[in-house]
């Protein structure tokens, strides 16, 4: 499979994962929104499903959709990322890239769908919430941890369900997605994924939203950072773990 090929499928699948999985948050958080006040359950399947969405989207390419889940996958000792795609800096390059760039074209699609909700919102805060997360109770090391911990869980998940999807597959990512947030999710907002987090916020720094106030760039490393170790982490464990499938 050509690289070009790997690109525009983790291109178009991100986009689909940010696009829905930011818009059911601008959905519970704008103001005026039919699923206005919907709560964090509605949040968390909603990203369930972005997921599921995306990983279809992106089945050519692996749908790996997170630079935590290519990273697992390099650490973990794979030949390939998908079934023609070698594990190379080449390949590990285009799959960061498109991730990112895909996070960022969902974000902004997700802000014309709901541009009127924006102008009418007051709170900064809601707004930058809808593309990248936030701590509820900020401390820079717990923070740090719940991510790593909760991407752990996702790539380790991923590579148990055996890698690529298949039959179940997807099926299984999106549930797990959806434990994860219900479990996991309410310290940090559960970002679990690099591209997820830092795509929309670079967005939301570019856009021109009404009254969006910072992007919060002194906490967005953490949710690059965390999930990345947790992906790395998983990936290392899983290659010495007997019940993973290869």
């Amino acid at each position: 499979m050509s690289l070009g090929i790997v690109f525009l499928s983790e291109l178009f699948g991100t986009a689909i994962l940010t696009l829905l999985g930011c818009g059911v948050v601008a959905n519970v958080a704008l103001k005026g929104t039919k699923g206005n006040n919907g709560g964090f359950l509605m949040v968390t399947w909603g990203w369930g499903i972005a997921v599921f969405a995306g990983v279809f989207v992106a089945v050519k390419s692996g749908a790996h959709l997170n630079p935590a889940v290519t990273l697992g996958l390099l650490i973990n000792g794979k030949v390939e990322y998908a079934p023609g795609v070698a594990v190379d800096f080449a390949s590990t390059v285009t799959y960061f890239g498109a991730q990112l760039l895909g996070a960022i074209l969902g974000a902004g699609f997700m802000w014309a769908a709901h541009k009127q909700h924006f102008d009418a919102e007051p709170e900064p805060a809601n707004k930058l919430g809808v593309f990248a997360t936030g701590p509820a109770i900020r401390s820079t090391p717990w923070n740090l941890v719940t991510e790593i911990i909760g991407t752990f869980v996702l790539v380790f998940g991923i590579l148990t369900f055996g890698g690529t999807p298949s039959g179940l597959g997807p099926l299984a990512v999106a549930l797990l997605v959806v434990g994860i947030g219900v479990s996991l999710g309410g310290p940090t907002g559960y970002a679990i994924n690099p591209a997820r987090d830092l795509g929309p916020r670079i967005a939301h720094a570019l856009l021109p939203i009404k009254g969006k106030g910072s992007s919060d760039w002194g906490y967005s490393w953490i949710p690059v950072v965390g999930p990345l170790v947790g992906g790395a982490l998983a990936g290392g464990v899983a290659a010495v773990v007997p019940i993973v499938a290869s």
